[in-house]
């Protein structure tokens, strides 16, 4: 026969006289927070008690009930109810709803009291949300609303402004597919279309952060020359029913794509297509996105692959380019500089031989079947695909697999770690990079410039030392001298350690960065000298030390700028008041790299950084954007734009500056060449109509 289950007994509730209860000295709280008491007074004036009291007997020295009761939980409503009977809006005796635990209980007051505090659980903000929707529907007002739940009335129109979301992504927020700063940046359009389509894109993105979703949402216009437009072709875009605006009064490189929803939906048709011929080639997996973060493959290994031989017909061609190269070359030995149209062919054919060498690599199929393949664009608008790499689960226990000296490949180093934002990024989400608003977005003031947000910073100073690295990498006699300032300073100013050589590359991750930094041409070449030196690499460590005893000093000199240049840090941090780290190192740091720019000339206009409303015009004030213009371009041009909303002024900017050279304060090297020009006379007139509008 089945045993029965006992059954538990609730413990019994009944109506007290208020005058009979006395808040118990076993109640956990002790600090205030949330809800004020006067607040919660007015609210039980209001609404009346909504949950009762947890309440024991007092007993007398003998054990016996006194008939009083005290209140080990449920304190704050008690000193609510007690300010209502001093404001004499509660009689003393007035009954109060209570639960009585029996005398002699063996669970504590103190237990009660405790678990009542820690096993609430707050209300979701989509619960919320539409809660106010339900009594914004049945006839209260916001402000109504507000005052009801002791909120400012702002919180009320914020979470109300979720009712212009998309359905799918609200659901999407219920299973915390994404953060409520997202979902917020979502309520900017009311287009539920162009809402889910833009999540589906930067939902495989590096950067899923506010900023960039109200970007998308109201970007009105594309410029031709953009990486997708260019992906895309301009005549499949055309065949799809997109618009093309053209500039009658400036150069406009082809003009602007009227019809952002309708590329980026061609966008990600022709990425997916991509990533199906090259999963057909027998990879495991395939990741696709229109960009990943720098860093994105730091935590993976990386398969062998062989180069593929030349044909015959590949190798005659070769040998073609480089006799008509050499005959070129001969021809204008002497004179002072080719002419334009021979300058051009000799770009061809370098091009064109860069191509034939570079090899494509074959891959085992019993490797290819454990590992897979990232298909992304890059920023000249082609398809970039990175193949060979194995998740971390799926890597084979041996020391077969170990690293080369340099890792799996250029993303492999800490130094290009980047927010594992799988955010996955900016991710890890770096951790995970915060997606509030109030770190992207500098706040407006009335009265002067205030200093760019933090983030801010350290994304512009990360483009800075990506830049830094890459001018460090080709000037090996900058990098020993560098090398031996930080030997000298390490022997001579601090405690050398044990190890045979305590001369070392820390590897400087950068973690937060804006999503142009990938593709710039710092990282381009980074990645290209990277590919050089590891494809020539021994596997060997006994014949790496061969390999580099046999090299001659130009080689020599230029393996080490390299290696040291993943050293290189110019990031400004802001650190914690009591971290291992202190502010006072960051502006060191800060000035040793600009003496580090300064020798090495660095320009980030050549190293093409320009200020878009991404990285930097759509994140500053107006006052900011402005100054930028009228350092730029003139006070005429800045007056201009002066009436503009932000959105339109952050785009019109753009295409002010675009050119000109200026650069924010954090990315000009001092005693540089960088000038920031005044041209005046290149403002478009086209700038007139926007006025008069």
């Amino acid at each position: 026969m089945a045993t029965a289950i006992p059954k538990i007994i609730l413990s019994s509730s009944r109506d007290i006289p208020f005058n009979r209860l006395v808040l118990s000295q076993s109640n956990v709280r002790r600090v205030k927070s949330g809800l004020s008491i006067e607040e919660l007074a007015r609210d039980i004036e209001r609404r009346g008690l909504l949950q009762s009291l947890n309440v024991r007997p007092i007993l007398d020295g003998e054990g016996v009930e006194t008939g009083t009761y005290e209140v080990p939980a449920g304190g704050r409503r008690f000193r609510a109810l007690e300010l209502l009977v001093k404001q004499k809006k509660l009689a003393k005796t007035a009954p109060v709803p209570c639960v009585v635990r029996e005398a002699g209980s063996a669970i504590l007051a103190e237990d009660d009291s405790l678990a009542e505090n820690v096993q609430r659980v707050a209300l979701h903000p989509l619960d919320q949300f539409r809660a106010f929707r339900d009594m914004l529907e049945k006839g209260m007002s916001e402000e109504e609303i507000a005052a009801a739940f002791f909120v400012a009335p702002a919180v009320v129109k914020q979470r109300l402004r979720l009712m212009t979301v998309s359905d799918k992504l609200l659901e999407i927020y219920e299973q915390d597919g994404m953060k409520l700063e997202q979902l917020m940046a979502f309520s900017i359009s009311d287009d539920h279309a162009r809402q889910e389509q833009v999540w589906e894109i930067v939902s495989q993105s590096h950067n899923r952060e506010p900023y960039v979703i109200r970007r998308m949402l109201t970007e009105k216009t594309v410029r031709v020359s953009d990486a997708r437009a260019r992906f895309v072709g301009l005549d499949a875009y055309l065949a799809a029913g997109g618009h093309v605006m053209r500039d009658l009064f400036e150069a406009d490189d082809g003009g602007w794509l009227q019809d952002p929803a309708i590329l980026d939906r061609l966008v990600m048709e022709k990425l997916h297509a991509a990533a199906e011929d090259i999963r057909a080639e027998g990879w495991k997996w395939i990741e696709t996105a229109l960009s990943f973060p720098w860093g994105h493959t730091r935590h993976f290994a990386e398969i062998d692959g062989t180069e593929m031989p030349l044909t015959d017909e590949e190798t005659a061609r070769l040998e073609a380019l480089r006799v008509e190269q050499e005959t070129i070359e001969a021809e204008y030995a002497q004179a002072d500089e080719y002419p334009d149209e021979v300058d051009a062919r000799l770009g061809e054919i370098e091009q064109a031989i860069l191509a034939l060498e570079e090899r494509p690599l074959a891959f085992d199929p019993a490797d290819m079947a454990r590992a897979g393949a990232f298909v992304s664009l890059d920023s000249d608008g082609t398809l970039q695909v990175e193949r060979g790499f194995v998740l971390p689960e799926d890597m084979p226990a041996g020391p077969e697999e170990t690293d080369n000296a340099y890792g799996s490949d250029e993303y492999d180093h800490p130094a290009y770690d980047g927010q594992d934002e799988r955010l996955t990024g900016y991710g890890g989400d770096e951790g995970e990079v915060s997606d509030s608003v109030t770190a992207d977005v500098e706040p407006e003031e009335e009265d002067g410039i205030k200093p760019l947000p933090d983030r801010l910073l350290t994304e512009l100073t990360a483009w800075r030392t990506l830049a830094l690295r890459d001018a460090f990498a080709g000037n090996p006699h900058i990098a020993l001298t560098e090398l031996l300032h930080t030997l000298v300073r390490d022997v001579y100013w601090q405690t050398s350690g044990a190890d045979c050589l305590e001369a070392y590359v820390r590897e400087i991750p950068l973690p937060i960065h804006s999503p142009d930094m990938p593709g710039s041409l710092p990282a381009h070449a980074l990645r290209q000298r990277n590919e050089g030196w590891k494809h020539d690499l021994p596997d060997d460590e006994d014949a790496l030390w061969r390999w580099i005893d046999g090299l001659d000093d130009a080689s020599r000199m230029a393996l080490l700028a390299h290696c040291l240049s993943f050293g290189v840090n110019a990031l400004y941090e802001r650190m914690p008041t009591y971290g291992a780290v202190s502010q006072r190192s960051v502006t060191e740091r800060l000035k040793r790299a600009d003496r580090l720019a300064s020798a090495l000339s660095l320009d980030m206009v050549e190293a093409g950084w320009q200020p878009t409303v991404e990285n930097y015009l759509g994140r500053v004030t107006k006052a900011r954007i402005l100054q930028a213009v009228r350092e730029a371009r003139g006070d005429e041009a800045a007056e201009r734009i002066a009436h503009l909303k932000k959105p339109d002024m952050a785009r019109e900017a753009e295409r002010l500056l675009d050119g000109s050279g200026w650069l924010p304060e954090a990315l000009r090297t001092t005693g540089g060449a960088e000038q920031v020009p005044v041209e005046t006379a290149t403002v478009d007139e086209g700038m007139e109509a926007i006025a008069a509008e």
